[in-house]
């Protein structure tokens, strides 16, 4: 197979418009800007897509949207309620206009972004049919896809934009890349979920765990938690791996809001 690099240039060149899909939660650390570079310099119209709003403030939506908008064209779309998706097909039509020589010819859509982004549910929530594959599991989606969206759009679905070099095991817990059974570092990526918790919303750290947090650091947090979820080993001290495992599970299961 093609390396990611070699084949992610490939979808640029085809396409006539680029979506990329990026983590609402972590709008820079799902940017790609070699990818944007590229998309630049081809002169291809390209779209920022917000996946994952649901699971974001709206006020930090619209705070994380005003740089991104001097880019390229942003929309916030949740792919577990469909939100957005109608608002995405016209944008991406809006975009193809502007170049006069596929005029009324059909678009080819080229979808990119790192890996559990969500590109293909992104798809399947514009076609309003479950056409692309799927799955909760990061890199599902094998090889390049085609998929028929109606109304002139066809997708291009692609792997994963994996980083070179990427070995941040951190940023792959925080983004469900690997999931908890596969983390070698489950309180190290625990500690980074409540501190951006703490640090943009807190309310809701403590409205889920009911525990009651003042000037605790991010490790006293982890041990409030694991006493109010009795995750306690035989001398009544907290099962820290336990109580880690279970954050990053909720998280990844969106079950915490920023």
């Amino acid at each position: 197979m093609a390396s990611y690099k070699a084949l992610v240039k490939d979808v640029i060149k085809k396409a006539d418009v680029l979506l990329e899909v990026i983590d609402a939660r972590f709008p820079e650390e799902t940017r790609n800007s070699e990818v944007e570079r590229e998309i630049i310099r081809l002169n291809k119209p390209f779209i920022i897509v917000l996946n994952k709003s649901d699971l974001v403030s709206r006020e930090k939506l619209e705070k994380t949207k005003a740089p991104l908008s001097k880019i390229a064209p942003v929309v916030f779309v949740s792919s577990k309620d469909r939100s957005g998706t109608t608002m995405l097909r016209h944008q991406i039509l809006a975009s193809a206009a502007v170049k006069a020589d596929i005029k009324g010819q059909d678009v080819l859509v080229g979808t990119l972004g790192y890996p559990n982004v969500g590109k293909s549910s992104v798809i399947n929530g514009v076609t309003g049919r479950h056409r692309a594959s799927t799955s909760p599991i990061s890199g599902h989606t094998k090889g390049v896809q085609h998929v028929d969206a109606g109304s002139r759009i066809m997708f291009i679905d692609t792997p994963g934009v994996i980083p070179f070099d990427e070995k941040d095991e951190y940023l792959q817990g925080l983004l469900g890349i690997k999931d908890a059974t596969h983390l070698k570092d489950k309180i190290g990526v625990a500690l980074e979920i409540i501190e951006k918790m703490l640090a943009e919303n807190k309310t809701v750290l403590e409205s889920f765990y009911s525990v009651m947090i003042k000037d605790e650091t991010s490790y006293d947090v982890l041990e409030l938690i694991g006493k109010q979820c009795n995750f306690l080993q035989k001398k009544g001290e907290v099962d820290e791996t336990r109580t880690a495992t279970r954050i990053i599970n909720d998280w990844q299961n969106g079950l915490l809001l920023i």
